[in-house]
């Protein structure tokens, strides 16, 4: 079984590039180092110094666990001083997971609101493409809330957080656009090649799921990676996207319409099954001050398209 005490001399050894400067710095004898670092090569399988170098490096092995072991020992290190926060009440530390257009559009003003109640914690935000990520890092304990629409197979406790309703983005100037009551049948954009993201992302397959309700499949004018570019790229000519409404930044130049049928995606921020108080309260936080229309029952299959 690999310990802490073995990466940590991994790296100290690395860093020195010397079992005599590593064991000096770590206050341990030159053999103890050996032996440690030797347990640790029989749990990779293989050496992971070239000993007869000067200075020592890292063999291929060694170098493939590199950022691995770096990135264990620093959550390590991140224990204490996070276990002083909560001990002392000044404060801990909030991990969150979203979709990326989820962090852009709707968490800025919730985060401001909970700065400013909680000055002292410290929120690690991790962005996804996937809904599917965001169930994994749930999951596996990397996120205490996950942000985003209905994660198929999720049991855990979830709280709706309202309703987004998509737009699609034109130029100014275009006839599609020139609809008094602001409404666009999709299918007759049925001809016209889209501003779209990467095939993968759930906003992608949003607009696959709309145009196939509306008889077609949309050709691709842009692939992105970045949901913050779609609008722009969209109101620039390059071809139509739909995105949802919180997305769009204010004083936005683009046109925009509502699709016909209309596409609307309810969101939720999920949690372990009994939260803690620090993520109740976030929760709460983020439920009154997240920009998005409160809608339709999510659960009535009717009531919303989108995923």
């Amino acid at each position: 079984m690999v310990t802490l005490r073995q990466l940590q001399y991994m790296l100290a050894i690395v860093e020195e590039g010397s079992f005599t400067r590593a064991a000096q710095r770590l206050h341990i004898s030159q053999p103890a180092l050996s032996r440690q670092l030797q347990a640790l090569e029989r749990f990779c399988g293989g050496s992971l110094v070239e000993r007869e170098a000067r200075p020592l490096r890292l063999t291929a092995l060694g170098q493939a666990i590199q950022p691995h072991v770096r990135a264990a020992v620093a959550e390590a290190d991140r224990i204490r001083p996070a276990a002083a926060r909560a001990v002392s009440g000044l404060g801990s530390e909030l991990q969150l997971a979203a979709l990326d257009s989820v962090s852009l559009g709707l968490l800025p003003p919730v985060l401001r609101a909970w700065h400013e109640s909680h000055p002292a914690m410290e929120v690690r935000l991790t962005e996804h493409r996937r809904a599917e990520d965001l169930a994994a890092a749930l999951g596996e304990g990397r996120a205490d809330i996950a942000i985003g629409p209905v994660l198929d197979g999720w049991h855990g406790a979830r709280r709706l957080i309202g309703v987004a309703e998509f737009m699609v983005v034109l130029p100014p100037g275009d006839t599609a656009a020139a609809r008094p009551a602001g409404v666009l049948p999709l299918a007759e954009l049925a001809d016209r090649a889209w501003v779209r993201l990467a095939p993968g992302s759930t906003l992608s397959a949003v607009l696959d799921d709309a145009c196939a309700a509306a008889g077609f499949t949309p050709k691709s004018a842009v692939q992105t990676e970045q949901s913050a570019a779609t609008p722009w790229l969209a109101a620039s000519g390059l071809g139509p996207a739909l995105v949802p409404a919180y997305l769009l930044p204010p004083h936005f130049t683009g046109h925009t319409v509502l699709p016909d049928p209309p596409v609307r995606q309810p969101l939720f921020a999920y949690t372990a099954a009994a939260p803690g108080p620090v993520v109740a309260g976030f929760v709460e936080v983020l439920v009154r001050h997240a920009r998005v229309a409160r809608g339709p029952d999510p659960d009535d299959p009717g009531a919303v398209s989108g995923r």
